[in-house]
């Protein structure tokens, strides 16, 4: 969870490829039909603060929180005017509830312990509003194995370059990036950087038991940007899953 320190520099640089507003209005659409076409809504693993910003053009009163200060610098460069907070998702804290909570770009998939993924499930059914919605998406197991897995990756940039190097171990069900950075400096030079990050790739089955051991409600689970079930072949999935145990008069 320690990574994201100097690639958040160059972070939207590499980025640029992302459709966030798509993904926001896919995102958001999902959101209203699950009923919160407005109102508080925390970006769970926000990063430099893209989405969020999208959400907040949207309507939402959005709150970002993210374990790395270099990515919530990006991100309150953006949009001063949304609260972020500089918390580990696996121990955010809140002032009060929230009608519900997103974490998108597989940040969920950074829980490489299945007991962080049911921690992170027990705070969020915490912090929802009653019958509040957690959406969440996830790289899959076919990702890492068939499309990450033993690839590597470059790309050159005047502002940077990278080399991504992903190894996953089918037997942990964890991908490891090693992320070389060459990043340029003010005075032209460029300077060698080195990061590594661990990802988990969880299978459905897993996700549902997580789920029920939060004792929050799954409602859908779809391949990504659809409202189909998943493939053997999906490449990332959107979990919805419901606020369970307070009643409307506030929490038990």
């Amino acid at each position: 969870m320690d990574a994201y320190t100097e690639f958040a520099r160059v972070y939207d640089l590499f980025m640029d490829n992302v459709p966030y507003e798509e993904w926001c209005g896919y995102l958001s659409g999902l959101l209203r039909e699950y009923g919160v076409p407005d109102g508080l809504v925390l970006d769970l693993g926000c990063g430099t603060g893209t989405l969020t910003a999208l959400l907040a053009d949207r309507g939402y009163d959005m709150i970002g929180v993210d374990c790395s200060e270099e990515m919530l610098g990006a991100a309150r460069e953006k949009r001063p005017d949304i609260l972020y907070l500089l918390q580990d998702m696996r121990e955010f804290e809140l002032y009060g509830t929230v009608r519900a909570i997103v974490s998108i770009c597989d940040s969920t998939n950074y829980l490489t312990e299945y007991d962080d993924l049911v921690r992170v499930l027990k705070l969020a059914n915490n912090y929802l509003d009653p019958g509040g919605v957690f959406i969440f998406d996830l790289n899959t197991p076919y990702k890492y194995r068939e499309i990450l897995g033993e690839q590597t990756i470059a790309e050159n940039r005047d502002e940077g370059s990278f080399i991504w190097e992903n190894y996953y171990d089918e037997e942990t069900e964890i991908n490891e990036y090693e992320l070389t950075l060459f990043i340029r400096e003010e005075d032209g030079r460029y300077r060698r950087y080195e990061e590594t990050h661990f990802q988990r790739s969880y299978e459905l089955n897993r996700v549902r038991e997580a789920v029920v051991e939060a004792g929050m409600e799954l409602v859908a689970v779809y391949d990504a940007f659809t409202h189909e079930a998943p493939r053997t072949d999906s490449e990332r999935v959107y979990v919805i899953v419901r606020e369970q145990g307070k009643s409307t008069g506030g929490n038990q």
